[in-house]
């Protein structure tokens, strides 16, 4: 692919298993992205590195994922002028996945954080799309086209309650 438009970071390599679906998204979308582990905790000068020169090397958004503390999108938007999309991420070291929620969500005003659900790698996935598509018309397109399926897919569901036998309470003309 071409260069990167997206930086997917990890706290750690653990994290892949669910930080993979939002590469899933984005190369369904044929966004290009790059995808690495960058530790704030055990790697604080990579972490520093990684952020400061994003912008410059043609990044447009970052997702960065961690469990725990999770202090990793945090700093990295307190570093970066772009857009960053946090996904905690329950770890064996978790309080239900609590700790991170908090802590990406928790931000300090002047330095947000787009934070999506626990273990949520997949939104994180569609919202950078969705951030590259309102300036990308193609990507644009991708996306309305997806969001359009889920309605379909909805819509679908609706029909078989109906031929199921199940009285629709709610239905629109």
């Amino acid at each position: 692919m071409a260069n990167p438009l997206v930086g997917i970071i990890m706290g750690s390599d653990s994290d892949l298993t669910i930080m993979k679906e939002a590469a899933a998204v984005l190369e369904q979308f044929g966004i290009s992205f790059e995808l690495t582990v960058v530790s704030a905790h055990r790697t604080p000068l990579r972490m520093v590195e990684y952020a400061s020169n994003a912008a410059g090397r043609g990044l447009k958004v970052i997702i960065a994922g961690a469990g725990g503390a999770a202090h990793l999108p945090g700093m990295v938007a307190s570093i970066t002028p772009l857009p960053v999309i946090g996904v905690p991420i329950k770890s064996s070291n978790s309080i239900d996945g609590w700790d991170s929620v908090l802590s990406i969500l928790q931000m300090p005003n002047g330095i947000p954080v787009a934070t999506v659900a626990l273990n949520g790698a997949k939104n994180a996935g569609i919202l950078a799309a969705s951030v590259i598509g309102a300036f990308d018309e193609i990507v644009g397109k991708k996306v309305q086209a997806y969001k359009a399926d889920l309605e379909t897919e909805v819509l679908k569901k609706v029909g078989k309650l109906k031929t199921d036998g199940w009285n629709n309470q709610f239905d629109v003309e």
